[in-house]
């Protein structure tokens, strides 16, 4: 396996598991709930949560492609 693959698993599992963890949590949350309007303000929040560790774990491949495996190196 490449080694640049195998930096690119781990950022790729955690990613899945947050978001795993947001559909759970906040789907137990609203099947508790009886207010429509809540649950459609609490539904959005895993969504938008979810979307912004797609675009950490997106903007983190893209560094390790480019070659810059140690993102705390440069501080």
């Amino acid at each position: 396996m490449d080694k640049n693959k195998k930096k690119m698993i781990a950022p790729i599992i955690i990613t899945v598991l947050v978001i795993a963890y947001y559909v759970f949590l906040f789907g137990m949350l609203i099947s508790e709930m009886d207010i429509i309007v809540l649950k459609i303000i609490i539904g959005v929040l895993p969504a938008l949560l979810g979307a912004t560790m797609v675009g950490v774990c997106i903007q983190r491949i893209k560094e390790i492609k480019g070659g810059e495996e140690d993102d705390l190196g440069k501080y």
